[in-house]
């Protein structure tokens, strides 16, 4: 089973310069080859990469496609050769042993369609990391959750989440999937540019009878944010947009119309809040991706006819059914052991 690893750069010399070593040593050339895809980085990224790691493998994009267009090009241009691809962030320190338990738990489960590992933070390596924790779920309203980690609320990493565990989404921070499957359902949709993208391809996924699972015996730590900081407007812009994309995208017809109306109402909240927090460019931000939604909502009804068509489980066993709002705010429930108990 051949396997290539794709990190994809966005002028991040430094953060090649300082977490790239440990790919490299910690890969086994016989487990998998290492490329870089460079976003069209304007810093010395293509220098530090041919000077400094000249065993790993470069691929130039002529300009910035952002997260999910920059990796559907660079995994057409790795070639068919490989069985598995592998997303790496650049902001991933991965420790030895990393990769086997995800690659022996593919090759034994034809069904399993991708997986991740555990992640903690980088900055605090007893906790879990926001960006996939032990594996993602979606609640009913499209709120992404994990467990470990419930909205900014990140749990310690105790043992809790150690066994291998069916999971609604991987996150693209350190995903593996099978090369066939990926090009299979659409690949990443690079309208999305950042954000939830991964979300959107696990769903397609899933729709489709696929399993997807997070391994926790292989870990890795990630900084998360390198690229936009959480405060960011961009960042807050391309949530809510592309959180409504992926709703419409994906939802079957009789929840479709319900669950906008009640996100209208919520994101409104989310930006009066912001508003009271002095945060006014991230207050402006939730109206703008609403509006963006709107304009380019007709865009995408092809691919939301051809995703129902292709369904084959409406309902999606690790679909909260409940409301993560309601539970996190008006219960205080704080993990995700404590969220099931409300399931």
């Amino acid at each position: 089973m051949r396997t290539v690893i794709v990190i994809l750069n966005w002028n991040g010399a430094r953060m090649l310069r300082r977490f790239l070593p440990s790919v490299i040593a910690n890969t086994p050339a016989e487990l998998a080859d290492i490329v870089v895809a460079d976003n069209g980085s304007t810093d010395d990224s293509l220098e530090v990469l041919h000077a400094e790691f000249p065993s790993v493998g470069v691929l130039e994009l002529e300009r910035n496609y952002g997260f999910a267009e920059g990796y559907n090009q660079a995994l057409h241009r790795v070639g068919e050769q490989y069985d598995f691809f592998l997303l790496l962030n650049s902001d991933v320190d991965v420790p030895e042993g990393w990769l086997q338990p995800m690659m022996d738990y593919l090759a034994a489960h034809p069904d399993v369609a991708a997986c991740q590992p555990k992640l903690r933070a980088e900055h605090t390596r007893t906790h879990f990391e926001y960006a996939g924790a032990a594996g993602g779920y979606l609640d009913s309203l499209g709120y992404p959750f994990c467990r470990g980690r419930l909205f900014d609320w990140m749990e310690a990493d105790n043992g809790q989440y150690d066994t291998v565990a069916d999971i609604f989404w991987a996150t693209g921070a350190a995903l593996l999937i099978r090369s066939r499957v990926f090009w299979e359902v659409g690949g990443l949709d690079g309208r999305f540019f950042a954000h939830q993208e991964e979300i959107d391809l696990c769903w397609r996924l899933r729709a489709r009878g696929y399993r997807i699972v997070c391994i926790p015996q292989s870990v890795v730590y990630h900084v998360g944010g390198g690229t936009l900081p959480k405060e960011n407007p961009r960042k807050t812009f391309l949530n809510f947009r592309n959180n409504l994309l992926l709703l419409y995208k994906n939802l079957p017809a009789r929840r479709l119309n319900r669950v906008l109306f009640i996100r209208f109402w919520l994101d409104a909240l989310a930006s009066i809040v912001f508003l009271l927090k002095g945060e006014s460019r991230s207050f402006l931000a939730v109206w703008q991706g609403r509006r963006e939604f709107s304009r380019i909502k007709k865009e995408f009804r092809a691919d939301r006819a051809a995703n129902l068509a292709a369904t084959r489980l409406e309902e999606i066993p690790e679909m909260y059914q409940g409301s993560l709002l309601v539970a996190y705010y008006l219960r205080h429930v704080r993990t995700f052991e404590n969220l099931m108990l409300h399931a």
